[in-house]
């Protein structure tokens, strides 16, 4: 019961440390660049919009890492499901078409790696390993030249990616004297909504405890009557499914198909999950902490974006220390519950 108890205090302040990190960053930058406009609240919107695909993709990242597993297929991924919307649609296929076909593909390809993970117990990174290599590979076969979506090739798609969703407040004047009123886009309600399901997923139904189940200790969830396999079929059909609507997010942001899209996405999901929280050894995490992991990663670029003099590494550079210390934090808490339970 103690270590149940220490369990969930550690996580709750790893929680904490995410957002009140994420808090001081976002302060940090409307200290420093006001005058930029860093304070208005399209700035924040503006972090959501650019993020949403990952947003998807780090909340299905963190279902899989509970489990103790890891895919780092999900870049390569990405990329395949907007080379293929791209192709599609400017081959004339409905946009509706291409959408639900990329998401069945995105539910096929998880159901092969989910078998490979929990029915033959391959390792997860073998396997998500090959898998990044095939969705790379399949990519390039798609097409080697970088396609575009315009509103000449799918009216219907380019309406989708440029419709504003204005907010009643958070507006401002410009120096014009023009009210400049803060929207969003489809891809951060779409990516919301993935958000607001999972973290429900995971508190509230059978399959959300068995994640967390299956990461804490296989043996024990097997004796508990778990079926350890299926959970991880599960959930790795459940990553790659939100992979693909991240992929569609994606698309919507970039209405572009190419073959060097979205290199390293997979470490920003990774990375976003663990800086919210997420024990790489599975367990323990949540989706909202990946959130946040996100949040602090957009709001980096947009820090380093405004200042318009850093080089483009310092985001690499900045994430990569926060990592490392979420790590370090995480294997003090880990080494704190182990004495308690000894």
């Amino acid at each position: 019961m103690k270590s149940k108890k220490l369990n969930l205090n550690s996580h709750t302040i790893l929680l904490l440390i995410t957002i009140v990190l994420f808090i001081v960053l976002y302060m940090l930058g409307c200290i420093l660049y006001s005058k930029k406009g860093f304070t208005h609240l399209q700035t924040f919107l503006n972090i959501l919009i650019t993020n949403a695909g990952l947003i998807c993709i780090a909340s299905g990242m963190t279902c899989v890492m509970l489990t103790a597993g890891i895919d780092i297929s999900v870049g390569g991924l990405v990329a395949m499901d907007c080379m293929m919307l791209a192709v599609g649609i400017n081959s004339g296929i409905p946009a509706p078409v291409m959408v639900l076909l990329v998401i069945l593909t995105g539910l096929v390809f998880g159901l092969m790696q989910g078998f490979f993970v929990g029915y033959l117990n391959i390792q997860p990174f073998i396997v998500s390993m090959a898998g990044m290599f095939f969705t790379r590979g399949m990519t390039a076969v798609i097409s080697t030249d970088q396609v575009s979506i315009t509103k000449d090739t799918s009216p219907l798609y380019y309406a989708w990616a440029n419709y504003k969703i204005k907010l009643p407040f958070g507006g401002y004047v410009n120096n014009k004297g023009v009210y400049n009123a803060p929207y969003i886009r489809i891809n951060v309600v779409i990516a919301l909504i993935v958000l607001i399901i999972i973290f429900i997923m995971l508190r509230h139904t059978k399959f959300g405890r068995s994640l967390y189940a299956v990461g804490g200790n296989e043996q024990s969830a097997a004796m508990m009557g778990l079926n350890v396999k299926s959970v991880k079929l599960k959930a790795y059909v459940l990553s790659s499914f939100l992979c693909s609507i991240g992929g569609i997010c994606f698309s919507l942001n970039t209405m572009s198909g190419s073959v060097q899209q979205a290199l390293g996405l997979e470490m920003d999901a990774i990375s976003s999950a663990v800086i919210g929280g997420t024990l790489l050894t599975g367990g323990v995490g949540n989706v909202l902490g990946s959130f946040f992991g996100v949040l602090i990663n957009g709001t980096i670029s947009s820090i380093v974006k405004t200042n318009g003099k850093l080089a483009s590494s310092w985001p690499n550079i900045l994430t990569a220390a926060l990592l490392f210390l979420f790590i370090v934090i995480q294997s003090i808490f880990a080494a704190i519950r182990s004495k308690k339970i000894h």
